[in-house]
């Protein structure tokens, strides 16, 4: 069977609306592994890996760090809760832009996996679902969302450079909530 046989079966079994819900159950699955491995991964390579840092950077990545599995699941809920409303916009309402910026998000975050696995040189909490879900289904995401007439490549484009615009601030929000909780513990 070819690639575009098995992407024409594929098609025909699943409708548009269940794609765009998979971001959302996909994003899960990815972040099950997280949250059940990121603690005690921490606990046994956080300063290793804290000590593979360059110094000036060190400062970023302290509180994340000393992460554990209450606190990344609450981020994690965060993160579930805009990437359930932006989906929610796309399938209810035809309001693609939002739902695009967070694809695009997650399939770059695919790449910050396997960065950190390579550098490293070791297993990094999430890889192996970024890999095996979050990789495949953000291809076939924008396949289905492009071959379907539903976005062209600027819609694309407009949803990365939403995405790019919106990270810094998301980032800072992020790393800003985790140095409160861990100083207020």
């Amino acid at each position: 069977m070819s690639v575009t046989d098995l992407l024409a079966a594929i098609d025909g079994r699943i409708d548009l609306a269940s794609v765009l819900w998979l971001l959302p159950l996909t994003f899960v699955f990815h972040d099950f592994e997280e949250i059940l491995k990121v603690e005690n991964w921490l606990c046994r390579r956080g300063e290793a890996v804290l000590g593979m840092v360059p110094v000036r950077f060190r400062h970023f990545l302290q509180d994340t760090l000393r992460m554990n599995t209450k606190r990344f699941a609450e981020d994690v809920l965060w993160i579930y809760t805009v990437i359930f409303g932006v989906t929610a916009m796309a399938v209810f309402f035809g309001i693609y832009l939002p739902y695009l910026a967070v694809l695009a998000v997650y399939f770059l975050h695919v790449f910050t996996h396997l960065g950190q696995a390579v550098v490293l040189r070791m297993y990094t909490p999430g890889v192996t679902t970024a890999v095996l879900i979050a990789l495949p289904y953000s291809l076939y995401a924008y396949y289905r969302l492009l071959s379907g007439g539903v976005i062209g490549w600027d819609d694309a484009l407009r949803g990365l450079a939403l995405a790019v615009l919106c990270l810094p601030l998301l980032a800072w929000l992020v790393l800003e909530g985790r140095r409160r909780t861990v100083n207020r513990a």
